[in-house]
């Protein structure tokens, strides 16, 4: 989540992006391209992101080019647009290919780990040697305050700046799923044909989905060069949420029982986990009103945070700080930020809230389970958007030539 402000009327604006996560460093490196000066407020003493790994669709491979970012340093593997879907008791699976990926789409999307990710963003945002003056990151900063709200505290898990634009406390309420995450090192089952599964036919993520699973999921796909195995072994999660931590180390014995009815392969792959694995609750907002106040935005998890199902997570995020890069150029005047943050989410929060209302529906609307998978419409709308022309040409038509006087009486 970010806000953004100016002291003066001249370049360069400055602007303050309130964590440090995907989202805030895709923010903090594309709008240093545009020459303003860019401070990240972080809670955490290290800014390091933790996790696993995440996906990277065309979508958003586009947005990352704008910035600069260097293909090699995600060390991801191809998606190619494949999922294929798995017998409870193993056998053979249904291959849904995505329509036409690389033609349609521009290039093939990418599964990686997500701390290279964050390790590329960050260096795009604070390399001495790129354009633009590098980004300032400062840890451990645990309030921040706006001209439009009282002071809020900067840890994004529960989005106090979400708080400051809307005038009131909004969460995500519980959903009543949760999923166990971890790693496996791949080298652990080489020459194991019984995995042969995980590597057949095209590259993308196998996932155990059978209608005789209880509600219950396993995805897995390949990472960093091939060499990690990312699981995300999703439940119905029957404890009282909103008592329980979001995010809680787990144990492999939790995650084995959890799945032990699954065939052999796969509960032979989970009790070969070795590192950690972790107990995260699936939640999403509701749609919010607004993602705008003044000069502040909420961009990211802080205005649509989703449930997996379509993957598009980091995404949109990523999407949204390009966006509002493009619409605040080198040379915007201080006081015409209200209007071009006002732009953002007249283009920003239909598609939000498109992606938000189908990760949720294509888990608890039975009939709409699976569409993404067959649905070349929405696989277009969604893949093959090109976040930084629509930006470009929205500004170029509708704000280019306004002048600072034209602004002023927006000004806060």
């Amino acid at each position: 989540m970010s806000a953004f402000a100016s002291e003066s009327s001249t370049k360069p604006l400055k602007v303050a992006i309130v964590g440090g996560g995907i989202a805030g460093l895709t923010a903090a490196a594309a709008l240093r391209l545009e020459g303003h000066e860019i401070h990240v407020f972080e809670a955490s003493p290290t800014n390091t992101e933790l996790g696993a790994a995440v996906s990277l669709s065309a979508n958003a491979l586009r947005a990352l080019n704008h910035i600069g970012f260097d293909l090699k340093q995600l060390r991801g593997c191809d998606m190619l647009g494949s999922y294929v879907s798995l017998a409870l008791l193993g056998g053979e699976g249904r291959f849904n290919a995505w329509y036409d990926p690389l033609n349609t789409f521009g290039h093939y999307g990418l599964l990686c780990h997500r701390s290279d990710l964050h390790e590329e963003l960050k260096r795009l945002a604070t390399a001495e040697d790129r354009p633009g003056r590098p980004a300032t990151i400062h840890l451990k900063a645990g309030w921040f305050t706006t001209r439009t709200s009282s002071s809020a505290q900067t840890e994004s898990t529960h989005s106090a700046m979400r708080t400051s634009v809307l005038g009131y406390k909004q969460t995500a309420p519980p959903s009543g799923r949760a999923a166990f995450r971890c790693l496996l090192d791949l080298s652990k089952i080489d020459g194991c044909t019984e995995f042969d599964w995980i590597h057949a036919g095209p590259a993308g993520i196998r996932g155990v989905r059978p209608q005789n699973a209880r509600g219950r999921s396993l995805v897995v796909y390949t990472c960093r060069d091939k060499t990690l195995l990312n699981i995300v072994a999703s439940f119905p999660d029957l404890r009282d949420q909103d008592a329980c931590s979001w995010k809680e180390r787990a144990t492999k014995e939790q995650l084995v029982a959890a799945f032990a009815d699954f065939g052999p392969q796969f509960t032979k792959l989970l009790s070969l986990v070795d590192g950690p694995v972790h107990l995260w609750q699936i939640r999403s907002l509701p749609v919010i009103p607004v993602w705008v106040r003044g000069r502040t935005a909420l961009i990211g998890d802080a205005a649509h945070a989703t449930f997996p199902t379509l993957g598009q997570g980091s995404a949109m995020g990523i999407e949204d700080a390009v966006t509002v890069a493009c619409l605040l150029p080198d040379g915007t005047p201080a006081a015409l930020v209200p209007r071009s943050l006002a732009a953002y989410e007249t283009l920003r929060k239909p598609r939000g809230e498109f992606v938000l209302t189908e990760s949720v529906e294509q888990v608890t609307v039975p009939e709409k389970r699976g569409l993404y998978g067959r649905s070349r419409e929405m696989q277009a709308y969604i893949a093959g958007h090109d976040a930084v022309k629509v930006a470009r040409d929205y500004f170029e038509t509708h704000l280019t030539g306004a002048s600072e006087s034209e602004g002023s009486c927006g000004t806060l």
